[in-house]
């Protein structure tokens, strides 16, 4: 456990599912995984947020990790989405990302239902108690409503296979608070790429990113100089990136990474309902925050 533990740090994209006609593109994510490899990406999250796992079948969420655990051929860790609000399909999935190879799993929290934080607590502990693999919770109250409390989360830290946290919180009175209740051995991932130099200055790990899927090298870059402490380097590329983290998040995403993605061959710029492709007016300041990182 300890070695996967040491491994998730660092730049880690959230990956888009890439899509073509309403089916997902399987070549395209093939080269997106390995491009994400080559440039230096440290880890892969397949089906979060980011990859549209709430519109994606269950046949597709199984198939797109199954095919990150294929390419990454245990380069680089894979951290594979497999959360529900219902505790038994958590669980179902947990186990398939088990199955075929993924080194942990990133679980969300129970969305819409609403869950007290005793109810979010059995959720995790029922999770971990029912599939060995490490665990990292998602904190995202802006999605999920429900928020897991520090003092909940120290509960968590003590099941032996709930490792850390993905925070999408933004609150950087988080970071410290969460040290102490949880332990330095907990990691620490940052889940707002425009908060994450200060989450990071706090001892965090690394950074489950957006921005990444189109900008790897500069996240990485970033990251590695967070970890040598080198935080006048960071500074000046968070400064760098702050503008294009911005551009990923101008409509709902993941349809903005997508056009940027578009951008670089990546990928179709095509999201599934409810979602919809970026407008006219996004697309023009996507374009200008990745030309003014010169990505384009």
């Amino acid at each position: 456990m300890s070695t996967v533990r040491d491994r998730i740090r660092g730049s880690i994209p959230a990956l888009i599912t890439p899509m073509k006609d309403g089916a997902v593109d399987e070549a395209a994510f093939r080269k997106l995984v390995n491009w994400q490899i080559d440039q230096g990406s440290h880890g892969l999250v397949p089906c979060g947020t980011t990859g549209e796992s709430p519109t994606l079948s269950h046949e597709e969420h199984m198939r797109v990790i199954e095919i990150c655990v294929e390419e990454a051929r245990g380069r680089v860790p894979v951290i594979a989405g497999a959360g529900s609000n219902a505790t038994a399909e958590a669980i179902s999935l947990t186990r398939h990302a088990k199955r075929v190879g993924a080194d942990a799993v990133l679980s969300v929290t129970g969305y819409y239902n609403k869950p007290s934080q005793e109810g979010l607590y059995r959720h995790y502990a029922a999770i971990a108690d029912a599939v060995d693999i490490p665990i990292l919770v998602y904190n995202i109250p802006g999605r999920a409503i429900v928020e897991i409390s520090v003092e909940t989360m120290g509960r968590l830290a003590e099941l032996k296979n709930v490792i850390g946290v993905k925070d999408a919180t933004a609150n950087l009175a988080r970071p410290l608070r969460e040290r102490i209740a949880c332990g330095h051995d907990w990691r620490m991932l940052s889940g707002e790429d425009s908060t994450t130099l200060g989450y990071m200055v706090q001892g965090g790990h690394g950074c489950i990113s957006v921005t990444a899927n189109v900008a790897p090298k500069l996240c990485a870059d970033f990251q590695n100089a967070c970890r040598q402490g080198a935080w006048d380097t960071a500074l000046v590329l968070q400064e760098k990136l702050m503008p294009l983290h911005d551009a990923m998040f101008l409509e709902p995403s993941p349809a903005p990474v997508k056009y940027a993605g578009s951008l670089l061959g990546l990928c179709t710029d095509e999201v599934r309902l409810p979602l919809v492709a970026v407008t006219d007016t996004a697309r023009e300041k996507v374009r200008a925050a990745m030309s003014g990182v010169g990505l384009v």
